[in-house]
């Protein structure tokens, strides 16, 4: 049996764990094992930067301090090595950088997820990697709205050309 001291040590990481679940937006749960040094060093400086915690727990730590926020359903994942990696501001972020270190290398694999309290499965984690990120589908809405706006310049143009009018000015070329 261990100590109270030791007792207390692995309450205050499960306490520090769960406070760092219940903050986060979503996060994936991974299978780490048979990475080297050097590739989790590189992989942990693309999650830095990205934005993303990541953290090698202990199941039994993880299970603990997901059952403390309610997130239940992730049990079955908790098995062999085990790491989470969560964002606190942007909900694809874990799941982009993981799921392309996963891509190119075969013994690490995506175990779930979660995002809004809610259990993912690895296909689902898989799926939202794909989607575009934040600043990419704003840059599309952008360019979309340009061509409209374009094309609508373009139609009252020929419009007042039909009717008569002088057509629109064009700007003056810079010298």
């Amino acid at each position: 049996m261990p100590s109270e001291k030791i007792l207390e040590q692995k309450k205050e990481l499960v306490a520090e764990l769960t406070d760092q679940l219940s903050k986060a937006c979503a996060g994936v749960i991974v299978d780490y094992k048979g990475i080297t040094v050097t590739d989790d060093t590189k992989l942990r400086k693309s999650l830095r930067e990205a934005g993303v915690d990541y953290r090698v727990v202990k199941n039994t730590y993880l299970r603990f301090a997901f059952n403390n926020i309610g997130l239940e359903g992730l049990d079955h994942v908790l098995e062999g090595t085990t790491a989470v990696a969560f964002s606190h501001s942007d909900e694809l972020a874990a799941a982009k950088v993981l799921c392309k270190y996963a891509e190119t290398n075969k013994d690490f694999t995506i175990k779930a997820g979660f995002s809004e309290g809610k259990p993912l499965d690895a296909e689902t984690v898989l799926a939202l990697s794909k989607v575009p990120g934040k600043e990419d589908l704003l840059s599309m809405l952008a360019g979309s709205l340009s061509q409209i706006i374009a094309g609508f310049a373009r139609a009252i143009n020929a419009v007042a050309e039909q009717k008569g009018g002088a057509p629109a000015a064009e700007p003056a070329a810079e010298a």
